[in-house]
């Protein structure tokens, strides 16, 4: 293989390791955060996973992996927002980990700050990944990694409620028919949907099922499909169908209000889905519905699994066959299932329905799912983004109407 071209850090990740050099760690090793191998038998991983310690299941399989391919792993595990940082960091100082698992938007970050290699310089084979959801880890037409999962939006219903109100699930087809149930439920003296409309990232990736499922485009914040999509929630407010504390709601609230027992909906995502086993009242699952039918494009959540680049590039041969060990059919069921997320291969997914039917509007929500940084929209998603959730905020505060908080919005992004 070819030695790929060294890259230069951009200012705004220098910016951004200057300021968080202090970003804590696990690690099932010995305690520190170097990525350097001790000796050529040994290959550093690290991931966001550290809730999952030493005798873990994932622990296990990253050094089953190790053992496969002759070397030894150290792992080190970060929470989510210090991990990118910390990559940084060791980019900057020539001192990357074999393998880094990221939050699949921060892969276009990293990627424009030239610390991964891409799939042609490490041939990690990505055929068999679903297009939708590699489109996450793709920039200008090359790919950064592949993914290990993918969790994404769908919408909870509690059966109770609905039969009550005399709502057959299977009516709500678009955004028409689910806003007649939920003026139904209201009657019936219920509540009807809760969400997370908060203003940060959690705000925009729960808006964006509803903003993609109008037809609107994020380059393109206040186009008459983008202002549809504010409109129904800004109405779902008014009309009593939603309540006000949607405004602060994080997705955790927002699932604790449906755990009530008094809401027909929630949005919320598949790591909820434990929970839901113990909320104590039956519940189903429906993909979001876009405007005029069908399932709506849900933003993927979930990890990449890349390479970044290295000094020795011999190192590139055994770290491929670690990210193949990872991401191979048998491991992506046993690691899906660990982490409630639907596989990244149709393969999988089958398995995965095969295995547990509820499973399966989940496969479809994310078969219709969308990467947030998708469209080549990189590094320019986050400021988009910003400027979403602060127009949801305004106009359901009632502040400004959607047209022209989306409007002032898209003034600001460009």
């Amino acid at each position: 293989m070819t030695r790929p071209a060294r890259r230069r850090l951009t200012a705004t990740a220098l910016t951004v390791v200057a300021l968080t050099a202090g970003a804590t760690a696990c690690s099932s090793g010995d305690g520190t955060t170097t990525a350097t191998a001790e000796d050529s038998g040994t290959y550093t991983v690290w991931d966001p996973y550290p809730q999952f310690a030493k005798d873990s299941d994932w622990a296990k399989l990253l050094d089953d992996c190790g053992g496969k391919a002759g070397v030894t792993i150290k792992r080190t595990a970060f929470d989510t927002s210090d991990l990118t940082n910390k990559a940084l960091l060791a980019a900057q100082q020539d001192n990357s980990p074999d393998v880094l698992i990221l939050d699949n938007p921060v892969v276009s970050t990293l990627a424009e700050a030239g610390v991964l290699t891409t799939t042609d310089e490490n041939k990690v084979d990505t055929s068999k990944a679903d297009p939708n959801l590699l489109a996450a880890g793709q920039a200008d037409g090359r790919t950064y990694g592949t993914p290990i999962g993918a969790n994404t939006l769908a919408l909870y219903y509690n059966k109770d409620v609905l039969k009550a109100a005399g709502v057959d699930v299977a009516s709500i087809k678009d955004w028409a028919s689910l806003t007649a149930a939920l003026e139904k439920v209201k009657k019936a003296g219920k509540k009807g949907i809760t969400f997370s409309a908060i203003g940060t990232e959690e705000g925009s990736f729960q808006f964006l099922p509803w903003f993609w499922g109008s037809g609107a485009q994020l380059t393109d914040l206040d186009s008459a499909q983008g202002v549809s999509a504010l409109s129904l929630w800004n109405d779902w407010l008014k009309k009593g169908y939603a309540p006000n504390s949607v405004i602060n709601n994080t997705q955790t609230t927002s699932w604790q209000e449906f755990a009530s027992g008094d809401y027909a909906f929630a949005e919320n995502g598949t790591w909820q889905l434990a929970n839901a086993e113990k909320a104590g009242f039956d519940y189903g699952v429906l993909p979001i519905p876009a405007s005029d039918g069908g399932n709506a494009a849900a933003p993927t959540g979930g990890e990449f699994v890349t390479v970044p680049v290295q000094g020795d590039t011999g190192r590139y041969t055994t770290t491929r066959k670690l990210v193949s060990c990872l991401t191979s059919t048998e491991n992506l069921y046993a690691t899906d299932t660990t982490l409630s997320y639907v596989a990244p291969t149709a393969e999988v997914q089958d398995k995965q329905v095969a295995e547990n039917a509820g499973l399966k509007p989940w496969v479809e929500a994310v078969k219709a799912a969308k990467g947030r940084t998708s469209d080549d929209l990189g590094t320019t998603y986050p400021k988009i983004s910003e400027q979403m959730w602060k127009a949801v905020q305004s106009a359901l505060s009632g502040a400004e109407s959607p047209e022209d908080a989306l409007a002032k919005a898209q003034s600001a992004v460009k």
